[in-house]
C-alpha cells in the first residue's frame, strides 16, 4: 500500500507536472515543427532565474514571471536568429551548446550577485509571495490518502497551479495545432521546401514555434523551482534528454502525449526504486545504487518502446515516428 501512495504522490507531484509542461513547449518545437531542440533545459533555467531575481527584487509576483517568459523569448529569438536554417543534428548540436552557455553563465562566480553562482538561489528568497497566495491552510492538508503541506513549497497550493497551467497549455497546444498556422507548421515539419514553394516564410514560422515553446519551457522552469529551489546544475543536459523522454513516451505531436509521458515516466521510476529498496536487500543492492538501477530498468523498457512502439503511447505512427 505505501508503494502505491508513493507511486500517486509521483503521479500528481508539481515536479511532475512541471516536466509535462516543458514537454508541451518542445512539443510546439518537435512535435508540430520538426525542430531538433536539444537544449530547452536552457529556457527553462533562463525563467528560473528571471522569475528569481526578480522576485529579489521586490517586483510582483505577476512581473516577475513576465520576466521570465520575457527572458526564455528574447532567448529563443537570439538562438533562432542564426540557428534556423540549420536542420538535424547540426541545429541540436547548437542548441546543446546554447543551453550549456546558460548553464555555465549561471555558474558564474562574476554573477554570483545575482544568481548565486554554483550554489544557485535558494527557495526560501523567491518562494514567499507565492506561497502567500495560497487559499490552502499553512499547516499540513489530508485529501484522501495523501498528506501534503497547504502552501509552502512542494503543496497543495503548488500542485493545484502546476497541473491547472497544464491543462491549460494542453488546451492551447490542441487549438493552435488545428489551426491554419500549426497546419503550416507540420507541413514544414514533413517537408519545408514544399512549404516554401507556397509562399509561406518558414524561417518565420521556425521562429515563432521556437518563442513560444521556449516561453512555455520556461513556465515549466518556474513551477520545477517553487517546489525546489534555483540551481544551474539542475537544468543539466540530463534535463533535456528527460523531456525528450516524456515527449516520446507519451507520445509526440498529440495533446497528451507530454502529460502522460510524465506521469509515466515519473511513476515508473517511484515504482522500480520502491519495489527494489522493499524486494533487494541492502548488502545485494546499496540504496546509493537504487537511482541508478531504476534509470537503467526504466531505460531498457523506453529502448524496447522505440522499438515496438516508436510514435508512443498516444502517438500516430503514420502522422510521426522516431525514424518519420
Amino acid at each position: 500500500m505505501d508503494i502505491l501512495l508513493d507511486v500517486l504522490r509521483t503521479a500528481i507531484a508539481p515536479s511532475t507536472a512541471a516536466f509535462a509542461l516543458a514537454a508541451i513547449g518542445l512539443n510546439f518545437h518537435f512535435g508540430l515543427t520538426g525542430l531538433l531542440n536539444m537544449g530547452h533545459a536552457g529556457f527553462m533555467l533562463l525563467g528560473m532565474y528571471g522569475f528569481a531575481i526578480s522576485i529579489q527584487q521586490g517586483w510582483p509576483i505577476w512581473l516577475a514571471v513576465l520576466v521570465g517568459l520575457a527572458a526564455a523569448a528574447i532567448f529563443g529569438l537570439l538562438l533562432g536568429w542564426p540557428t534556423l536554417k540549420l536542420r538535424g543534428d547540426y541545429l541540436a548540436i547548437v542548441t546543446i551548446a546554447a543551453a550549456e552557455m546558460i548553464r555555465f553563465l549561471g555558474r558564474s562566480q562574476s554573477l554570483s550577485g545575482l544568481t548565486g553562482a554554483s550554489s544557485g538561489i535558494r527557495g526560501s528568497d523567491f518562494k514567499p509571495p507565492f506561497e502567500e497566495l495560497s487559499p490552502f491552510p499553512d499547516s499540513i492538508v489530508q485529501i484522501g490518502p495523501l498528506e501534503m503541506h497547504g502552501s509552502r513549497s512542494s503543496s497543495w497550493w503548488l500542485t493545484l497551479v502546476t497541473w491547472s497551467l497544464v491543462i491549460i497549455f494542453a488546451i492551447i497546444y490542441w487549438r493552435l495545432a488545428g489551426s491554419p498556422w500549426g497546419r503550416v507548421l507540420k507541413g514544414i515539419r514533413e517537408d519545408e521546401d514544399a512549404v516554401r514553394s507556397l509562399g509561406k516564410n518558414v524561417y518565420s514560422y521556425k521562429m515563432q514555434a521556437l518563442v513560444i515553446g521556449g516561453a512555455i519551457g520556461a513556465l515549466g522552469g518556474i513551477t520545477w523551482a517553487l517546489g525546489n529551489s534555483v540551481q544551474p546544475d539542475s537544468m543539466g543536459r540530463p534535463t533535456t534528454f528527460w523531456i525528450w523522454t516524456l515527449l516520446l513516451l507519451g507520445g509526440a505531436a498529440t495533446v497528451f502525449g507530454p502529460v502522460l509521458g510524465s506521469i509515466l515516466f515519473w511513476s515508473a521510476l517511484t515504482l522500480v526504486k520502491s519495489v527494489a529498496s522493499a524486494v533487494l536487500p541492502p548488502e545485494v543492492l546499496a540504496p546509493t545504487d537504487l537511482e541508478p538501477f531504476s534509470l537503467v530498468l526504466v531505460g531498457v523498457t523506453l529502448m524496447l518502446l522505440v522499438v515496438f512502439r516508436p510514435q508512443g503511447v498516444l502517438g500516430n505512427k503514420k502522422e510521426l515516428a522516431f525514424n518519420g
